[in-house]
């Protein structure tokens, strides 16, 4: 497989291609005829594959591959438009327009434009996945070049979002509620998120005060969507890390869209400290198939397989770290093996029934099935060193003094088997100048978990007694538990306008939940107001957020259940601020949101790389504040570049913790929650190189304040260490050889394909060592180290993505 991916590599990119010519691109502003501008108006390039949508001002930018293209502009409840032009290469057209309401849909635009202008999302561009070098491969880590999202690790799809962790974000595809595995301990067991990226055609996402019809979570929403295609297309994506191939199919009355996606990272793993033989196998498979038996009724189905495995066989770990006056080294040799595997499987079906412009129906019912097996059996001997500073930072000097000789060994045999089943009715429906939303759902999840864990370490007789004959083994797990928990929720929303400039949407949520047994009732609001420059918006939003006791929070270290554990809860506000305006010769948007969010009832936590250790008997307050920027727009003609700065601070108080010290009882107080990041701050740039659009730079630049920290079995006050902060630059180079305004093109691409794009990529450009977590060691002087795990070095990638011409 690699040798393949290697020729075809090579022999594309030893082809002699000329220089390519600008392309055509269009750009305006979409209006209705009261002069307010339209949102997620559908702008397609027919024929071409190219589509966008407008923004909340109504703007868009597109491109066309040919000098002669037709423009279709649509959106539900109006009469669609089809343009004609015929342009220069590479010229700058702007064109606006009004589109007219469709008397026969004219309720029903109310339902769908009124939703899109009151809610506090972010569309995103879901081209750019393709462009911005991505180790994991996963959709998810594009949410990380956003305002308020946090992160420390590229191998992961996992994000936490204004001080929440993991287990608080909302994911959707199709309305059908996502969830991830629950045993994954660190990046490289995780394999490929549920989200195909070639199949999404739009994708919104919420970092707070989301609508009432999003679940009952604390901190997020991705709202995905797989829809209709506009044409027939067959993609293939390849790497050294990856490969993907989907196509997408209409029909008289339906379509298919169909994915497949294989991904091994184990170039990635070889490079980091821990030497051995990496064996990361991962695999999906994804169909969507949907049938129109009328134009009021249709049934889709989304079927789905994920699988993986990780094979691990450790040899030996080599680390260096410290301080300036303090060098230390340790050396690490293995016996052992870990294998962790994983399968989910499960299906979603969903009928949507539109008997009258003015109603949508839908009925979505889902089924997931996850099973998750862990088996580590892994010893290290190691030996600690105090090594010579003077000799340069890639060059192990002479030992200076040993500090410890010593062992430790890690032993588990988890397995954990989830089912989840749903059942949900959403309904909305217009009244006059009123858009009214409800829905009801019913969810069981069934959990078959089975733990067996220990591990002991052994550093010159300070866990070992020298006077007995016995291992005294440390963090023992050793549980069998089943559970079920049944969750019925409800929600009601009311979106309306207050005056030709201002919008209200009103909602609650209710939810009650079989193993805590609470009625959870959740308000919701949101306020829009745009002035009648129709280049700013500004929104208010407060609301309750409550989030039910799961499985995973009720867990604790060792394995036992709480099960009278209380649903955590939040009071979010927060003031947003968007700002369209023309600058360096472009149309560029400010948007900025101040947010703060109070919680009376949270489960405490600490993490470990990707592993949430909740403390599920104690119980915190807290509170997070901060403020999120973005500015965005073609900084260089043609090419979409954003910059994002996020400031915000997470504290929690763990309600009757204390300890003694000289006697006195201590009361802790607010702590740092393990998500205070402070700062975060990411771009994401594209230009061209040589003066072409055919060869572009796409930079992606991450940097996140320093987290806290403290080993995993101390109680959390004691968390006084830092993991440093993330820095990270990675970097991609494109040419798309099948552009239509080149003056020459390959005759054996341009007759099989549509778009043949080669990309080079580095990685980790500076090659910064950048800390996941820590292996907590003692030397002789009974002192307590952190050696760092470190993430992926400096790495480089070759891809190719190529569209087989006329959905071959």
């Amino acid at each position: 497989m690699l040798r393949f991916r290697l020729l075809l590599f090579f022999l594309l990119a030893g082809c002699n291609f000329a220089f390519g010519q600008p392309l055509v691109r269009i750009s305006g502003i979409i209006y209705s005829e009261e002069k307010l501008p339209l949102a997620q108006v559908t702008v397609i390039v027919l024929g071409q594959g190219q589509s966008t949508v407008t923004d909340e001002f109504g703007a868009y930018t597109i491109y066309s591959k040919t000098r002669n293209f037709n423009i279709k502009y649509s959106l539900l409840g109006y009469q669609h438009k089809t343009l004609k032009f015929n342009e220069r290469s590479g010229a700058r057209i702007n064109q606006s327009l009004v589109l007219t309401a469709n008397i026969n849909e004219l309720e029903q635009i109310n339902i769908t434009n009124k939703q899109n202008q009151l809610s506090n999302t972010t569309t995103l561009n879901v081209g750019d996945v393709s462009y911005i070098p991505l180790v994991s491969g996963n959709f998810e880590t594009m949410l990380k070049t956003l305002p308020g999202v946090s992160t420390n690790n590229e191998l992961s799809a996992q994000y936490s979002v204004r001080g929440g962790n993991f287990d608080e974000n909302l994911i959707y595809v199709n309305d059908v509620e996502i969830s991830r595995p629950i045993l994954i301990r660190n990046g490289q067991q995780e394999g490929l998120s549920f989200i195909n990226a070639d199949l999404v055609s739009k994708a919104k996402f919420s970092a707070g005060g989301f609508e009432a019809k999003y679940g009952d979570k604390l901190s997020s929403v991705l709202d995905i969507k797989y829809d209709r295609p506009d044409s027939n297309q067959t993609v293939l994506s390849t790497s050294l890390l990856n490969t993907s191939i989907s196509t997408k199919r209409i029909f008289k009355n339906g379509f298919l869209l169909a994915g497949l996606r294989y991904k091994n990272n184990s170039n990635i793993l070889i490079k980091q400290d821990e030497k051995g033989s990496y064996n990361p196998n991962f695999g999906d498979a994804q169909v969507l198939y949907q049938y129109d038996f009328s134009s009021k009724f249709n049934l889709s189905f989304l079927g789905f397989f994920n699988a993986g495995q990780f094979k691990l066989v450790p040899e030996n770990r080599e680390t260096q770290f410290g301080t300036l006056n303090t060098t230390l080294r340790l050396n690490v040799d293995y016996t052992g093996r870990e294998v962790d595997d994983y399968r989910t499987a499960g299906t979603a079906v969903t009928a949507t029934f539109t008997p009258k412009p003015n109603l949508v129906i839908k009925l979505i019912n889902s089924y997931f099935n996850t099973i998750e097996r862990e088996r580590f059996d892994i010893d290290g001997s190691y030996v600690f060193d105090e090594v010579d500073d003077s000799f340069p930072s890639d060059v192990f000097g002479p030992i200076n003094k040993n500090k410890g000789i010593g062992s430790y060994y890690n032993y588990g045999r988890n397995s954990l088997d989830t089912k989840v089943f749903a059942s949900e009715i959403k309904v909305d429906q217009n009244f006059n100048n009123h858009v009214f939303s409800w829905g009801l759902k019913f969810d069981q999840s069934k959990y078959n978990d089975r733990l067996n864990e220990y591990n002991y370490t052994d550093s010159a007789g300070f866990i070992i007694p020298g006077n007995s004959k016995n291992i005294v083994l440390q963090n023992v797990i050793h549980a069998e538990n089943d559970l079920n928990i049944k969750n019925y929720s409800a929600y009601i929303q009311d979106s309306y306008s207050l005056s030709e400039y201002a919008e209200l949407q009103l909602g609650a949520r209710a939810n009650y939940n079989s193993l805590s047994e609470q009625l959870l009732i959740s308000p919701r609001m949101l306020i829009a107001y745009r002035p009648n420059s129709n280049k700013k918006i500004f929104r208010f939003t407060a609301g309750v957020y409550q989030q039910p006791p799961s499985y995973r929070t009720i867990r604790d270290f060792n394995g036992v259940l709480n099960v009278n554990q209380r649903a955590q809860r939040s009071y979010n506000t927060s003031f947003g601020y968007d700002y369209a305006f023309d600058a360096f010769g472009t149309r560029l948007k400010f948007t900025s949101e101040a947010y703060f969010k109070y919680s009376d009832r949270l489960i405490p936590y600490k993490i470990d790389n990707l592993r949430i250790k909740y403390l599920a008997n104690e119980l915190s307050k807290g509170y997070a504040y901060g403020a999120d920027f973005s500015i965005g727009g073609e900084f260089v003609k043609d090419l979409v570049s954003y910059f994002r700065l996020s400031i915000m601070h997470a504290n929690e108080d763990i309600v009757n913790d204390s300890y003694i010290e000289s006697g006195k009882i201590i009361y802790p107080g607010y702590l740092k929650r393990p998500t205070d990041q402070r700062v975060n701050f990411s771009i994401f740039f594209q230009d061209r190189l040589l003066n072409s659009p055919t060869y572009k730079v796409h930079l992606n630049a991450l940097y996140g304040s320093r987290l806290p920290i403290g080993p995993s079995s101390t109680d959390r006050y004691l968390d006084k260490f830092y993991i440093p902060s993330y820095k990270r630059v990675d970097i991609g180079f494109s040419k798309d050889f099948l552009d239509d305004a080149a003056s020459h093109k390959p005759k054996f691409l341009d007759k099989n394909f549509s778009s043949v794009i080669l990309f080079f990529e580095v990685f980790n450009m500076l090659n910064i060592n950048n800390t996941v977590s820590y292996l907590w060691l003692k030397d002789v002087d009974n002192v307590q180290y952190a050696v760092p795990n470190y993430l992926t070095g400096r790495q480089f990638n070759l891809k190719l993505i190529v569209k087989l011409k006329n959905g071959k």
